[in-house]
């Protein structure tokens, strides 16, 4: 009787003796989110006056319009004046709505083709670059090298090459207007783009690729899946984080392509007139208003496709480590309740 009578206090002195150390747990997280907020606060400061001040100043720029005009009782007044929406408007379906949607359906033209060309290519310099073989260095910096060159200076150089008496035309036996305005301007600026950015691809491939353990390919040649089944089955699945980042990435600099069509094909030619350019052109002519309005629908456009694209494609590596550690938690919290019962119910 002695000794039922020591057992039951020391089971039922369990739980108490845990409740402590859960609520220090707890307050150990707490402690360590308000130390994260705070060491990430002078960072966030920064960003919020580096990228949240311009965006609410730019959309502010184009609630107004610069320059004389009439008021409702036919005065003339002169500086800025509070217009709304009416520079979205006017964009959408006013006297500007072809420029706009002609530039809108370049920049979605551009963006998917090279992307699309970019991400094929990408992955193919990424699986060559990964081999064993003699000279790989030198194939890997010389695959890198259009990656390093300035967009500027890769415009010039593929504007002597789409020449009239260029090597274009040399090698094609034609001759075909590269640079005047037209959709082979268009087949030019892609050529262009896709030779100087599927490298960034490329590379961020190839750091996922270095990831994928040796043991899981010799596995897979034991159960006898060829290299095509390795690809799809393997590779392709391990490489897909860093694969949608980098898409991510080239989509979103994609849609704010500007040096390389104004260099390679020149500004106010309508088969290669983006809405980066489009903006510039209206804030060139003083009309701020307008060039702002263009910039905050290129921003909501750039904003849409990335919040799909992570949430459609699941490119969020980021939340999902933190799903993961969650449920880490929870089932280590779990343990320890159904260890806690177990001592009790003894």
């Amino acid at each position: 009787m002695a000794t039922t009578r020591h057992e039951k206090p020391s089971a039922m002195g369990s739980p108490a003796a845990g409740a402590p150390r859960t609520r220090a747990g707890k307050g150990d997280v707490q402690g360590t989110r308000r130390l994260a907020a705070l060491l990430l606060s002078p960072t966030l400061l920064v960003l919020a006056l580096v990228i949240g001040y311009p965006v609410l100043a730019g959309f502010r720029e184009s609630l107004y319009a610069r320059g004389e005009g009439l008021d409702d009782q036919g005065f003339v007044v002169a500086g800025d004046r509070f217009v709304g929406l009416g520079n979205y408007t006017a964009i959408v379906q006013g006297d500007r709505a072809a420029a706009f949607w002609n530039a809108f359906g370049n920049t979605t033209f551009f963006t998917v083709t090279t992307v699309a060309l970019e991400t094929v290519i990408g992955v193919a310099m990424a699986l060559i670059m990964h081999q064993m073989f003699r000279g790989r260095a030198l194939v890997r910096a010389g695959i890198l090298v259009p990656w390093a060159i300035p967009t500027a200076i890769s415009g010039l150089l593929w504007r002597w090459i789409f020449q009239a008496d260029g090597a274009a035309n040399a090698v094609l036996r034609e001759q075909i207007l590269w640079t005047a305005d037209g959709f082979p301007a268009k087949m030019a600026i892609v050529v262009a783009e896709v030779w100087k950015t599927s490298p960034f691809i490329g590379l961020l491939v190839l750091a996922g690729l270095q990831m994928i353990p040796r043991e899981v390919y010799e596995a897979a040649r034991v159960d006898g899946a060829g290299p095509v089944q390795q690809f799809w089955r393997i590779t392709l699945p391990l490489v897909k984080p860093a694969l949608l980042v980098a898409v991510l990435f080239r989509m979103l600099d994609a849609l704010r392509m500007f040096d390389l069509p104004a260099v390679l094909i020149g500004v106010n030619q309508k088969s290669v007139e983006t809405l980066t350019m489009l903006a510039w052109f209206e804030a060139s002519n003083l009309r701020y208003g307008s060039a702002a309005a263009y910039a905050t629908v290129l921003f909501l456009y750039i904003a849409v496709i990335a919040y799909l694209f992570v949430k459609l494609l699941g490119a969020d590596i980021i939340g999902e480590a933190r799903r993961q550690d969650r449920g880490a938690r929870k089932g280590a919290r779990k343990g320890a309740r159904k260890g806690a019962r177990k001592k009790v119910t003894a």
